[in-house]
């Protein structure tokens, strides 16, 4: 289906770097590697993939704290890997995305080197510096994500510095417009380079409350939101002032101006706040923001099919001329496989998932291995990486679990990934899901993805149409796709058992037009029999 705009209603793969392919024997993950499994990617039936970051880095948080926005880390390349990967991808048909980490940088870049340096030299106001209260304290109640206060005392200039993550990843200060403009050069160079968008770090966080003021206190929460982790005292603040300022958007709008330049450019911005989806709609309506963005929203352990359709009902309230990027996995989150279906996921409940993400109205996000059924792996203690994992464990585990190795080859040392020592174990239980046994298998679940995502690229209603949420059930989350004349009923029963579900008026009359693959719904009179996490997609 030609698709101008590429990227609405395209689907993107994510691809961790690290843990995808090994080509050089060290046990991590690099460009060549990637490269050398474009073609599974592309068999796949994506669109484009999104690359984790792969810059400059001393590796604090992997690649998330970057030493230079310009530069390939030894570890993953040089940057004429990179363009042969861009070279090889746009040659099979994929579009390319970096992971832009805009909002902080490491400690040691340049820039914030020189900037601790002194408090009156050329940079001295590119990160957040504030003085301690009178009593030491520091400027306000702002916390980091990753435990603790999010200032640093730093004994050069005798003032805090903020960071919303780790010690070692500064805050840049974009009420500065020479940060901007610097930023704003660094996106230049990739998209020169021949990346055709950005998948944007914690996008609403670029921009903090000028004044400092404190969070207003939420509470200590009571375990009754599972998408709040009770042991990091960062949920218990509203986050009013440290991210999603107003100014932020002066911002975005002079990233989306550099994009325009370039034909055929997306931006997709990751937005962690706490009124996600009002956020996604503020940050990409009209024509001058981003193209699209994603919340936490499906990231979370809650697969209830009330709680579903309060996310869709919500996003057409809240968001619905904006476009999202739906994603039920990625490298921060337990993976969909156990976090959805428990120590021993139902592949139903696996197909019924993906089907699920291919039909809402939006850019369906896939991470790497979700098409494998992988689960979430088992990281002991003394193997852990994550520096967020080690520092609140046990009772937080980090991100470990969902980061370890492509499994490739079932015969191989390490199922193919490498044929050095991982940087983290393959786990043993995914050598049994690797892509060459999946790939020889009809009845596999990535012979279903490649099915699927094939006959979604036959259906411009899926791709594109709008979308209707029909009402709230016990076990069904239903909606409507519509475009032109076409109306599509797209129904999933989130439970495992054969249940009974009666047609709303709005869906009287359809006509079956795709199961295949998928424990399907028969049609009786008025009524669809589901058979256990059955799903239908059917004509009105």
């Amino acid at each position: 289906m030609a698709n101008n705009e590429w990227w609405r209603g395209g689907v993107i793969y994510q691809i961790y770097p690290r843990s995808f392919q090994d080509s050089n024997g060290d046990g991590i993950g690099d460009l060549q590697g990637i490269t050398s499994r474009l073609q599974y990617v592309a068999d796949l039936g994506v669109d484009a993939i999104w690359l984790s970051p792969f810059f400059k880095s001393p590796m604090k948080d992997f690649g998330y704290d970057v030493s230079d926005y310009c530069d390939v880390d030894p570890m993953f390349g040089t940057l004429d890997d990179a363009r042969a990967l861009v070279a090889q991808a746009h040659a099979l048909g994929l579009k390319v995305i970096t992971d832009q980490v805009l909002s902080h940088t490491s400690d040691q870049h340049p820039w914030f080197l020189e900037s601790r340096a002194s408090r009156d030299n050329a940079r001295a106001d590119w990160y957040v510096w504030a003085d301690a209260q009178e009593d030491g304290t520091p400027p306000n109640n702002w916390l980091s994500i990753f435990g603790g206060s999010a200032w640093q005392w730093d004994t050069r200039r005798c003032q805090y510095y903020l960071h919303n993550f780790l010690t070692s990843q500064p805050d840049l200060n974009f009420h500065c417009p020479q940060v901007q403009d610097a930023m704003l050069e660094t996106a230049r160079f990739w998209l020169d380079l021949g990346v055709d968008g950005f998948r944007l770090d914690t996008v609403n966080f670029y921009v903090h409350d000028a004044q400092l003021r404190s969070n207003p206190p939420r509470g200590r929460p009571d375990g009754s939101d599972p998408a709040v982790t009770p042991v990091n005292p960062y949920a218990w603040q509203w986050h009013a002032y440290d991210k999603s300022q107003p100014e932020n958007l002066a911002f975005i709008r002079r990233l989306r101006s550099l994009l325009d330049e370039y034909p055929g450019t997306t931006t997709v911005g990751e937005i962690g706040c706490d009124h996600g989806l009002v956020r996604m709609a503020e940050y990409t309506r009209g024509n001058e923001y981003l193209h699209m963005a994603y919340s936490f929203d499906l990231l979370g352990p809650n697969r209830d099919a009330r709680y579903i359709h309060g996310v869709l009902t919500r996003y057409e309230q809240e968001a619905k001329n904006s476009w999202a990027s739906w994603a039920l996995s990625n490298h921060d989150v337990t993976r969909l496989a156990s976090r959805w279906g428990g120590d021993a996921p139902d592949p139903r409940l696996l197909r019924l998932s993906a089907a699920l993400q291919m039909s809402l109205r939006g850019s369906p996000s896939i991470y790497q291995g979700d098409e494998l059924g992988l689960t979430e792996a088992a990281v002991a203690f003394e193997q852990l990486q994550d520096p967020y994992g080690i520092s609140m464990w046990p009772e937080f585990k980090g991100r470990d679990g969902c980061r370890t190795p492509m499994p490739w080859d079932q015969n191989l040392p390490h199922a193919g990934f490498t044929v050095g020592e991982p940087w983290l174990p393959v786990a043993p239980e995914h050598v049994d899901c690797a892509a060459d046994v999946q790939g020889a298998a009809e009845d596999s679940l990535l012979s279903f993805y490649r099915q699927l995502l094939r006959w979604r690229k036959t259906m411009p209603t899926l791709v594109s149409g709008t979308m209707t949420v029909l009402p709230e059930h016990d076990h069904v989350v239903s909606f409507l796709r519509q475009l032109g004349d076409e109306t599509l009923l797209c129904a999933f029963s989130f439970s495992n058992e054969t249940i009974t579900w009666k047609l709303p008026p709005q869906a009287s009359g359809c006509v079956q037009v795709h199961a295949s693959g998928l424990t399907g719904a028969a049609l009786d009179g008025d009524s669809l029999q589901f058979a256990p996490w059955g799903a239908v997609i059917a004509k009105v």
